[in-house]
């Protein structure tokens, strides 16, 4: 595990920035009185994401690397820290909901009931289990997408051994 001590560090810092991000959310309203708006708005810690791995794999090279870093070890080390935060987000998503803002998903529900869904459909959607499986294999899909390009970027032009 001492081989993956970036990615586990940084890895902890993405959940404790989701939790920031998601507790900034509840606080501009969008888990309850601005709840229309959550759908958009979350998807600006997408930008955060970005920058979290670019900082992550940037601290990979520089500290683990010796400053040399091919596309293969930038993406391995990207996938890595996927998996991490993979294996954290369901602990995420269970204090988001019990600490956070445990109304959020009745407010969720019951908004997509009034703009015409189906409630059993929507209870289906949002609930912690589905919010915990949506979480992980968010984390590892869009983790392996975006670790591909920011290694792509921050992989050195002629590496040598």
């Amino acid at each position: 595990m001492n081989k993956y001590k970036t990615e586990i560090k940084w890895a902890i810092i993405f959940s404790a920035c989701t939790l920031a991000w998601v507790f900034f959310e509840k606080m501009m309203g969008w888990h309850d009185a601005l709840i229309a708006e959550h759908y958009l708005y979350t998807n600006i810690f997408g930008i955060v994401a970005i920058v979290l791995y670019v900082k992550a794999l940037k601290d990979k090279k520089e500290n683990d690397l010796g400053g040399q870093m091919t596309w293969k070890q930038g993406f391995v080390s990207g996938i890595a820290l996927s998996v991490f935060i993979a294996v954290l987000s369901p602990l995420v998503q269970f204090n988001v909901a019990t600490f956070i803002s445990p109304d959020f998903f009745s407010n969720a529900i019951n908004y997509a009931v009034e703009s015409g869904k189906d409630r059993a459909m929507a209870e289906a959607f949002f609930n912690l289990k589905s919010y915990m499986l949506q979480s992980a294999f968010g984390a590892l899909s869009m983790g392996v997408v975006t670790a591909a390009i920011v290694a792509l970027f921050l992989k050195n032009k002629k590496h040598t051994n």
